[in-house]
C-alpha cells in the first residue's frame, strides 16, 4: 500500500527515533485506518503545534487515498 509507505517515509524524516517509527495497517468497519506509533519523546514532533503536522499527514494520505479510491485514516498512537 502506497500509504502506508508514504507515512513511514515522512514520519521518519520528522522524528529524531526513526528506529521508532512502526506503521501498521487494520481494517476497521470497511475503512483502512492507518496506526502510526511513534517513541514518546517525537510524539510532539509528529503533531505539531496544534496539531499541525498531523492535519498535513492527514491530508496527504486523503490524495494518496482519492487517488486509490479507498477511504483511509490516520491514527497516531
Amino acid at each position: 500500500m502506497a500509504a502506508k509507505e508514504l507515512i513511514e517515509y515522512v514520519a521518519k524524516s520528522l522524528v529524531d527515533d526513526p528506529d521508532a517509527v512502526k506503521v501498521e495497517v487494520v481494517e476497521e468497519d470497511g475503512a483502512t485506518v492507518i496506526e502510526l506509533h511513534v517513541a514518546e519523546d517525537d510524539m510532539g514532533k509528529v503533531i505539531g503545534r496544534n496539531g499541525s503536522v498531523a492535519k498535513a499527514l492527514r491530508t496527504l494520505l486523503k490524495v494518496t487515498a482519492a487517488r486509490d479510491g479507498e477511504p483511509v485514516q490516520l491514527e497516531i498512537v
